[in-house]
């Protein structure tokens, strides 16, 4: 696809998915669609430390120190990184160890598979990246942890992946004006086999790229010098016990990018801080973040994001709890208006609660060429210390159903009938204009 799609989710604890209910809309079966849409489980098998050290546990370990890994925190531990990794990627239920207790410096460096059967990455220490901009490796200036093309591979452990992104934060130009805009690391995981152009890379501590059947497991991954963890071209991908973490000032450390995957699942996470299909949130608590449950694309897209559930969510004090964003613009001039874009449609806001910093509780910027649609509703209740709060609409279609608040009667509907009555109302809601629509990062 010519532009990518990004879910942000910034500041979540998220807990295990849910079905529950059915309402039965008249032109098309979305609610069904929608609460039907539960990704396939499959079994998550986690190694117990003793399990593969064992004399009987099958495991091959493959310990980072082996190879000459210092584990100081100062001496550059890039070179038997990379060796470890190629032993245990080329070695059939292998465990790549990162020891308890240490420390290691890693340049930017990627990890690619395919790789031998039942790959484990047990990172129990702790993985720093140069806090120095000019030390980085000038070939990959644009991630950091990059691993591709696994399949059926876990990241697990009690370890802690570290960005070292201070120095990052402070030259950019988000933080002062005054510095040139560019890019910057990021961890990043690709699950499936897809050639990425320059353009497609984002700025990530942890990447998955180009892989399947990927788990990860009770890492912690905190101060990415921007983007913290990015999944991307990818599927079945499943994220257990993962924190992540930066100061509420540094600039785009953005917590989990999903982008052109599918049956990704969040469960029991603390987030503090392209084509998409088949996304759910479920049971997540946001706390002084900017946005809270976000959907942005770029304008000049193609492709679609289509059904996503963002269900059981408490906020507390959020600036945007509830957006689509279809005019994001990550550049310090305004970008210009275009045509086409990527369509938006099935996304499901059911029993999102708690309090706005903002007027605009729940703002959908909309493309007027490719209008959002089938936008779904249900017991939201969203407060403001002052009592005001509003929804905004720009080509946007869909209905709401139990308590919504603040009203979302700016949704144009295919189907008046299906809007009930007993929606709290609080306050006018402004008209929609198109000046309203700012094309800038929020």
């Amino acid at each position: 696809m010519a532009k990518l799609f990004l879910v942000s989710f910034l500041g979540l604890l998220i807990a295990a998915s849910g079905v529950a209910g059915n309402v039965v809309y008249d032109n098309f079966n979305i609610l069904e669609e929608l609460d039907d849409m539960d990704l396939a489980e499959e079994d998550t098998d986690f190694f117990e430390l003793p399990s593969w050290t064992s004399q009987h546990g099958g495991k091959v370990l493959v310990n980072v120190d082996s190879f000459d890994a210092a584990g100081d925190g100062v001496s550059d531990d890039t070179e038997a990184f990379r060796k470890a990794w190629d032993t245990a990627c080329s070695t059939k239920k292998s465990v790549l160890l990162i020891p308890p207790g240490r420390r290691y410096l890693v340049n930017a460096t990627k990890f690619k598979g395919p790789c031998a059967d039942k790959l484990v990455v047990q990172i129990d220490g702790t993985i720093v990246a140069p806090d120095e901009p000019k030390n980085w490796d000038p070939d990959l200036p644009r991630l950091w942890l990059d691993f591709s093309k696994l399949q059926g591979v876990s990241f697990q452990g009690n370890g802690v992946i570290d960005g070292s992104g201070s120095k990052w934060w402070a030259a950019s130009c988000k933080k002062n004006k005054s510095n040139p805009c560019r890019g910057a690391p990021t961890v990043r995981i690709f699950l499936h086999d897809y050639k990425t152009r320059a353009s497609d890379k984002l700025h990530t501590a942890l990447t998955i790229d180009s892989s399947s059947s990927i788990k990860v497991n009770g890492l912690t991954i905190q101060n990415s010098q921007q983007m913290n963890f990015v999944i991307s071209k990818s599927d079945s991908v499943r994220v257990y016990d993962v924190k992540v973490s930066c100061p509420g000032d540094s600039p785009n450390t953005d917590g989990i990018h999903i982008t052109k995957s599918t049956n990704v699942v969040l469960q029991d996470c603390k987030i503090g801080t392209g084509i998409v299909t088949k996304v759910v949130l479920d049971t997540a608590f946001l706390k002084e973040t900017t946005n809270g449950v976000r959907i942005k694309t770029w304008q000049g897209g193609s492709g679609y994001v289509r059904g996503v559930r963002f269900e059981n969510v408490r906020m507390e004090d959020v600036s945007n709890p509830i957006i689509i964003d279809q005019f994001y613009c990550d550049s310090p001039k305004s970008c210009q208006n275009q045509t086409s874009a990527v369509e938006i449609s099935q996304i499901m806001y059911r029993n999102i609660t708690g309090t706005t910093k903002s007027k605009e509780a729940i703002k959908f910027a909309c493309s007027d060429t490719v209008p959002c649609n089938n936008i779904v509703l249900s017991n939201v209740n969203l407060e403001r210390k002052d009592g005001t709060v509003e929804a905004y609409c720009n080509s946007a279609q869909g209905f709401g159903y139990g308590i919504v608040h603040p009203s979302a009667d700016c949704l144009s509907s295919q189907n008046k009938s299906i809007i009930p009555t007993n929606q709290k109302d609080d306050g006018e809601l402004a008209e929609p204009t198109g000046d309203r629509i700012i094309h800038t990062e929020l």
